[in-house]
């Protein structure tokens, strides 16, 4: 028979999993998955119970993610997978439920809307660029302050081929040493208006306790895109009255990712239903497989 244990963000610590993650040792005819909110190992072979599925099959599907219906974990289900399957003989049974489980996250993903939209905050900034249209390949676009946020939009943005893009803040060390390996020009804070004068998007998200941007900072008849994520505020909201500029702060931000993740929680039941029929599916293959296997020789 087919089983799992799981070690998870919901029961174990992460110094837990950690661990626990250092007593595993990949074992002949078993598929070891480790993500960065669980570690799971598959053994046994014969019958698959609906209940190893159905937990593999939502593990694929995003259903039991921090982030509902996240898309890398269908990758990582499936880079376990062929790693056990070429280091060693996998029983056809574990074939089958990992071949399941693959295809259910995919219909999950293409059947119903458990994956869309942004519910992160560099996500949802990057959902903005997309519906107004910006061209990541031509727009000149500057990025302001230095943390994890602005690292993951500037890397979404060099990987998507944008060309033109600037980074600034207070500390030049510290933007360099985002900056550099991406190669990424930095800029002072001090020269924000010349800077300004050429930018067709501008992102803030600094830890700044005043606002950094005015109208004065402005040009004015150059289109903006401005996208402040910063509390308290980078960019004073007297900016969005200029008609030259288009103004999203945090609370819009917000608004979006809430808005996104009841959509998503809205999915939930009908990517139950496909994890179901998925069961039924793999049941079926597994018995008429098993019927087979019996036929006698005639």
């Amino acid at each position: 028979m087919i089983q799992y244990k799981s070690i998870d963000r919901q029961n174990y610590s992460l110094e837990e999993r950690e661990a626990y993650s250092r007593t595993l040792r990949r074992q002949e005819g078993t598929v070891l998955l480790q993500t960065c909110n669980r570690i799971e190992l598959y053994f046994g072979e014969g019958d698959v119970p609906d209940t190893v599925a159905r937990h593999l099959f939502r593990v694929t599907s995003g259903l039991e993610s921090a982030l509902l219906g996240e898309r890398a974990v269908q990758g990582q289900v499936k880079n376990s997978y062929l790693q056990a399957q070429s280091l060693y003989r996998l029983p056809t049974a574990m074939h089958k439920l990992f071949t399941y489980a693959l295809q259910v996250g995919k219909r999950v993903r293409t059947e119903t809307e458990i994956s869309r939209g942004a519910v992160s905050h560099s996500l949802a900034a990057l959902e903005i660029l997309e519906q107004e249209h910006i061209d990541l390949g031509g727009s000149r676009i500057t990025i302001v302050g230095v943390n994890k946020l602005t690292s993951d939009i500037l890397k979404f943005l060099k990987g998507k081929g944008s060309r033109m893009v600037f980074l600034a803040n207070r500390s030049e060390a510290k933007a360099h040493e985002l900056a550099d390996p991406l190669g990424i020009s930095v800029f002072s804070l001090r020269d924000k208006r010349r800077l300004l004068a050429d930018t067709d998007v501008i992102i803030t998200a600094t830890s700044a306790p005043h606002t950094l941007i005015h109208p004065a900072d402005i040009p004015t008849g150059h289109p903006l895109l401005a996208i402040d994520l910063a509390f308290p505020r980078d960019i004073s909201p007297e900016v969005a009255a200029m008609p030259h500029v288009r103004l999203y702060n945090i609370s819009d931000i917000e608004q979006r990712v809430r808005t996104n993740i009841t959509v998503r929680e809205s999915e939930v039941i009908k990517a139950e239903r496909i994890i179901e029929e998925g069961i039924a599916e793999l049941q079926t293959t597994l018995r008429r497989r098993k019927q087979y296997v019996r036929r006698p020789v005639q």
